[in-house]
């Protein structure tokens, strides 16, 4: 497998440094992406990178995964319009351990002579003066070079200036390459396209202080056909934590994704070779409602982000709200995953002694819970058969819900035509 053949394929390359496809056919070649521990999960907004280290290692190569707990502290001016919050030591390093989990579900890192390794910057800065540090780093790169680069000039120029902090990180960026190439022999630095600047005053770095050659790679930034930004949605970023962002709520992000979008990003985010993902686009096109690439592309990422089961769940959640599914799956499902399924969905609550003695299902409906606005309203749709409760229809208004409608002893879904559900919880 040749790594830049493989990103081009896939729509991923943006730019390559002059000479960095040769170094790579020389054998096995070291290089790395950094990731800032500006959170405690890795997003969507992450799996470009995630995925360019696994070709990179699956090509034959040694991917160094940096987590940058000193860059962390800094904050990268690239492709923003004000200075970030600077984050505590405690928070960085949390936030480090949990990035280092998730990688590992991505990288080998026992597999021989190109076994992934992590690494944390802070490791090499931790004991760096600051006089040290301007006298054997700052003196090689001049004010006129930084300020050439884009992620400066376009601060400078706006409203909101820039820091000092700030525009010290492309030095900071720029040590790092020069540290692994010099301890690591890592060649290589690869990054989002907005990362190119800070990549090349590495590269830059490398020859004027050593005398070396290194080399930059940068990929494409994902964005949405429609113009929209990749990875949001109207609760916020798509995390790769399930504690932040529930298997189903990102499989439902992958599996709403475009026509246009799923037929650029079944390339970017799976490991589908060239030929099965021709075959699944011939597929789709035959009967776009299907959804073809939609639900390759979905299940693809949930499976290896969380899990072949997390996978199985968020399927019959979906087939649960939008199809024929059973409400057997979610007895025994933990609550917050429960409440996840329904987020967005109205709920009401009422006394679960009062489930418990039995409540005529209109009284429920149309007076207890407020689902009809009126009991005659309730009447005149149950008779109309319009009315679910736990995906079964409501056969009489004379009907009676009691406990054994309880799902996991707390829950009752209800459900006013077909897309209408409510969620009652009985406490």
């Amino acid at each position: 497998m040749n790594f830049v053949e493989e990103l081009r394929w896939r729509g991923m390359l943006h730019d390559i440094m002059p000479g960095t496809e040769e170094k790579l056919n020389e054998g096995v070649i070291a290089g790395y992406i950094g990731f800032d521990p500006t959170a405690d999960s890795l997003h969507v907004g992450h799996l470009t990178q995630i995925m360019t280290l696994i070709h990179f290692q699956a090509a034959g190569h040694k991917p160094y995964a940096l987590v940058g707990g000193a860059t962390g502290m800094v904050g990268d001016p690239s492709g923003k319009s004000e200075e970030r919050n600077l984050l505590s030591s405690d928070i960085l390093t949390h936030n480090q351990e949990c990035i280092k989990r998730q990688l590992e579900k991505f990288l080998d890192f026992d597999c021989g002579a190109n076994s992934a390794e992590m690494v944390n910057n802070y490791d090499w800065f931790k004991q760096f003066s600051f006089l040290d540090f301007i006298r054997d780093v700052g003196k090689h790169l001049t004010v006129n070079y930084m300020m050439a680069k884009d992620s400066v000039r376009r601060r400078l120029e706006g409203d909101t200036g820039m820091s000092f902090t700030e525009f010290s990180y492309q030095l900071v960026q720029g040590y790092d390459f020069y540290y692994l190439w010099k301890h690591k022999g890592c060649f290589l630095q690869m990054g989002g396209s907005d990362q190119w600047g800070n990549i090349v005053t590495g590269t830059e770095l490398i020859r004027r202080k050593d005398g070396g050659t290194a080399f930059a790679l940068t990929t494409q930034l994902i964005k949405k056909a429609d113009g929209t930004k990749f990875g949001k949605t109207e609760s916020g970023a798509v995390w790769l934590d399930p504690a932040r962002t529930s298997p189903y709520k990102f499989y439902q992000f992958w599996l709403n994704t475009s026509d246009a979008d799923a037929k650029t990003w079944i390339r970017i985010f799976t490991l589908k070779t060239k030929e099965e993902i021709e075959a699944l686009e011939v597929e789709h096109d035959q009967a776009p409602h299907l959804r073809v690439l939609q639900k390759a592309l979905a299940k693809d990422i949930t499976i290896r982000v969380h899990s072949e089961a997390e996978y199985e769940t968020a399927v019959k959640s979906s087939e649960f709200l939008f199809g024929n599914g059973s409400v057997e799956f979610l007895n025994g499902m933990a609550e917050n995953d429960l409440l996840e399924i329904f987020d967005g969905v109205e709920h009401f609550q009422v006394a679960k002694a009062e489930v418990g003695n039995g409540i005529n299902v209109v009284d429920l409906l149309g007076e207890r819970t407020r689902v009809f606005p009126s009991k005659s309203e309730a009447k005149k749709m149950i008779q109309g058969g319009g009315v679910s409760i736990n995906k079964a229809k409501v056969g009489a208004i004379e009907d009676t819900i009691n406990a054994d409608y309880l799902i996991n002893d707390k829950f009752i879904v209800a459900q006013k035509g077909k897309k209408n559900y409510y969620l009652i919880i009985a406490e």
